[in-house]
């Protein structure tokens, strides 16, 4: 399953420090798109978890 820009789904606020760069790439991969930055962050924790439970298998 590859990654797909999500719209925005129902969060907890919680404080993380990105790099700049990271910040930067973020923001321009969801602009013009119905996502929050969180929500990109969120999809993108999720795929990379997804990812590591199957290489536990």
């Amino acid at each position: 399953m590859g990654f797909k820009i999500p719209s925005v789904p129902p969060t907890t606020n919680k404080t993380i420090r990105f790099p700049n760069d990271v910040v930067e790439q973020v923001e321009q991969a969801i602009q013009g798109k119905d996502c929050t930055f969180s929500a990109f962050v969120i999809a993108a924790v999720r795929m990379a978890l997804e990812d590591l439970e199957e290489e536990q298998k």
